[in-house]
């Protein structure tokens, strides 16, 4: 049997030097080790992809597809540190009727893998805040299942500290229909992303996604009558 792809120590290792050395001159010195580390990340990576497809359906061809640049956009930015101090990437679910996609963080002290919905446009937003609104219940029940709060705990994302226009601030569903994000975070330990089980705990975690992305992908795909919203 195969050997599961594993983050390597030095990964984190190559992180911890960048964050106290985020200037140009230092990363051309070590530009060598940066394309040997982000080619492990590259490999896990891709046995992340692999794993994701025996679960769901993804659009992203590849590990290396599915990675950031790790050089940041600083033109609007007050902090002008020429590179991301983490690894990251994400990857698309297959066709329009799959919603949500997959995230991953690699960093010292700050990993985690996340899913869900980052911006929903507003027709999105709307249609999801109207189901909610007319019955609560299915949604509830998936961020009380056990999978569900032993995974992520509760429902992250942005939320309006008032009511959102068109609904009562007295409905019992107030809580849910305030998000504006809706996010599922699952975090780890430096220990636990070096492990050799990292790779099945981490599938596993985005296999703890589908009953929300099922969920939204429904609410997202059909009107009220449950007719599809997708061209045959």
């Amino acid at each position: 049997m195969a050997q599961q792809p594993q983050i390597p120590a030095s990964a984190l290792d190559f992180l911890q030097q960048l964050q106290q050395n985020n200037n140009r001159d230092w990363f051309a010195d070590h530009k060598e080790e940066f394309v040997k580390q982000q080619s492990s990340i590259e490999t896990f990576a891709d046995g992340l992809l692999n794993e994701l497809n025996t679960h769901d359906v993804i659009e992203t061809a590849s590990g290396k597809k599915s990675q950031q640049r790790i050089y940041r956009d600083t033109r609007f930015s007050g902090d002008k540190t020429p590179y991301k101090k983490y690894w990251g990437g994400g990857f698309t679910r297959a066709t329009a009727s799959r919603r949500g996609g997959y995230y991953y963080h690699i960093e010292p002290g700050n990993t985690f893998l996340a899913g869900g919905f980052w911006s929903p446009s507003a027709p999105d937003l709307k249609r999801v805040r109207d189901d909610i609104s007319y019955d609560s219940a299915p949604l509830r029940k998936i961020l009380t299942s056990k999978s569900f709060t032993q995974t992520f705990g509760t429902l992250n994302g942005e939320q309006l500290k008032t009511t959102p226009k068109g609904f009562d601030a007295a409905h019992e569903a107030i809580d849910l229909l305030r998000y504006k994000q809706f996010l599922l975070i699952k975090r780890f330990t430096d220990a636990e992303v070096l492990s050799p089980d990292f790779l099945k705990n981490a599938s596993q975690a985005y296999k703890n996604m589908r009953p929300f992305f099922d969920y939204m992908s429904e609410v997202l795909t059909t009107n009220a009558n449950g007719i599809s919203l997708l061209e045959e």
